[in-house]
């Protein structure tokens, strides 16, 4: 238990979730400091990082799971050890204040009081990105990309701006700067394999979007590149796995239209990178089917070791094989 306390609640399931926040009295109550008179009650002394890791985290599983109560009391305590000027107090005090909104209205109060806080302190950046997620919730995509524009003008390296961004432009059907918002996240973190296959994600996503074939058959090959970098980067990562089947199946579709081989022309069509062969494509394509169905097959199992994928995304790979078993039938 006292690790899963320590492990944000956005990377627990559910209901490892919800028992963290069942548990949240009885943590409280443990927590209360000691009768013991001083200097004994230093014995009893439990103030650590990971105490305060532990009091933020339960905030936030409180938060998931409706418990704001118990919520508020983690805030509390955290104020009291912290004081209310903390900027990371600020935020989760926002943050709880946003949760227990009961309109429109109220939301637009928590807002002016982002406002009034960076105007006192516009390098403020927990409150910064609070507004962004704030905006972004409220249905104003708009506001919230150039907020981000504005913070990452003063913070040019925040990888998790940079990733937000880019999902504000992809909701947006704005690809060009999603993929470059992404990269700009590659510069930060080289070997994120889930940022490489969600750059690949968004490059295909863009060749749907292209007219000529040469772009189209540019954009695929990169998005391919790309896969095969996520898995490179880590050899049972499912999305990357996913994209790459995706991807060289409409590779596969577009170079066996091709009736004459690659040449120079071609290449010059397709951008910089000659396109991939058929044969590599054919053999990524076997890997990509290969490695999706030992996973699904796994991992449905319930085998230790591969029981912590997101079951969402097992279903997918599961209907993607499945779709491609019926087309060779056919």
């Amino acid at each position: 238990m006292a690790a899963d306390l320590l492990q944000p609640p956005s990377f627990l399931r559910p209901a490892e979730t919800l028992s963290i926040s069942q548990q949240a009295p009885h943590f409280f109550r443990a927590q209360r400091p000691s009768i013991l008179p001083y200097p004994l009650s230093l014995l009893t002394n439990t103030e650590s990082q990971g105490k305060w890791q532990t009091y933020e985290n339960m905030l936030l599983a409180c938060l998931r799971t409706g418990d704001n109560e118990s919520a508020y009391v983690a805030l509390e305590e955290l104020t009291k050890r912290f004081g209310d000027d903390n900027e990371r107090v600020q935020a989760l005090r926002g943050l709880l204040l946003e949760s227990t909104a009961k309109d429109n209205k109220d939301l637009e109060g928590v807002l002016k009081s982002y406002d009034d806080l960076l105007e006192e302190k516009p390098t403020n950046m927990p409150i910064r990105k609070r507004r962004v997620a704030l905006l972004k919730s409220m249905g104003r995509t708009a506001d919230a990309i150039t907020a981000l524009t504005e913070l990452l003008d003063a913070s040019p390296i925040d990888a998790e701006a940079w990733s937000e961004l880019a999902d504000l432009y992809l909701t947006q059907g704005s690809f060009s700067q999603a993929i470059f918002c992404l990269e700009e996240v590659l510069l930060v973190t080289p070997n994120a394999w889930n940022v490489h296959a969600k750059l690949g994600e968004s490059i295909y996503l863009s060749a749907s979007s292209t007219e000529s074939d040469g772009d189209r058959l540019k954009a695929l090959s990169e998005a391919m590149r790309r896969f095969c970098r996520s898995i490179e980067l880590c050899d049972d990562y499912l999305r990357g796995f996913y994209g790459l089947k995706l991807t060289t199946n409409r590779l596969l579709e577009k170079l066996n239209k091709t009736s004459k081989p690659a040449t120079a022309s071609s290449n010059a069509l397709a951008g910089d990178l000659a396109p991939p062969s058929l044969s590599s494509v054919q053999r990524l394509n076997e890997l990509a089917t290969s490695k999706l169905a030992e996973i699904v097959r796994r991992s449905s199992s319930g085998e230790k070791g591969w029981d912590g994928y997101d079951q969402a995304e097992v279903i997918a790979a599961r209907e993607l094989l499945d779709r491609d078993t019926q087309g060779v039938q056919r």
